[in-house]
């Protein structure tokens, strides 16, 4: 990244040390701007190869998604510990990736990993797969349930997130789904 390009993650960085110390002080500001030049200068942010397209309606539902997503899950997780207490069971679902896109696998990873009683374990780029701890999985039949989960998540952060690209091959592998299940 060039040093006209550090110039955004050195105001934030700074600004966080201002926020940490509590205080805004010249000396504050001026060892937050010390720290935030050593800090990218030692450990640059790799180079993006393209901007991060963000569709705002898109966004918007998937943001929707994550809210309704959270109660959902939430009120699940509760009854599950309600229910079954310390006896509660869970499980880990192997789930592909839709894209090999590494900001995608992240950003599902952390969606995932926001909903309460699940979490994103691996992410295995070279077999495209991620593995998802899941709690409440009473046995091998509600695996597909959570897969097909995932992968709308999935879906929803492409058409967010995704290069068209990436979108044009979700839609086209989604359609190819619903012509092999209708058969």
């Amino acid at each position: 990244m060039s040093r006209r390009g550090r110039w955004p993650h050195v105001v934030w960085l700074t600004l966080v040390w201002v926020m940490l110390w509590g205080s805004a002080a010249p000396a504050t500001v001026l060892g937050g701007v010390l720290v935030a030049v050593l800090v990218t200068a030692a450990f640059p942010l790799p180079v993006m190869p393209e901007q991060l397209p963000v569709r705002p309606r898109q966004l918007l539902y998937l943001v929707a998604y994550l809210a309704y997503d959270l109660v959902v899950s939430g009120v699940a997780v509760s009854w599950e510990t309600v229910r079954h207490g310390p006896r509660a069971t869970a499980g880990i679902v192997a789930v592909p990736l839709l894209t090999g896109s590494g900001r995608v696998a992240a950003v599902v990873a952390n969606a995932v990993s926001l909903a309460p009683g699940t979490f994103v374990l691996q992410i295995d780029h070279r077999h495209e797969v991620c593995y998802v701890y899941t709690l409440g999985m009473r046995g091998p039949a509600d695996a597909p349930r959570i897969r097909r989960e995932v992968l709308g998540l999935q879906r929803r952060v492409i058409r967010a997130l995704g290069t068209r690209d990436e979108i044009a091959a979700v839609d086209a592998a989604l359609v190819a789904e619903r012509k092999a299940g209708a058969r």
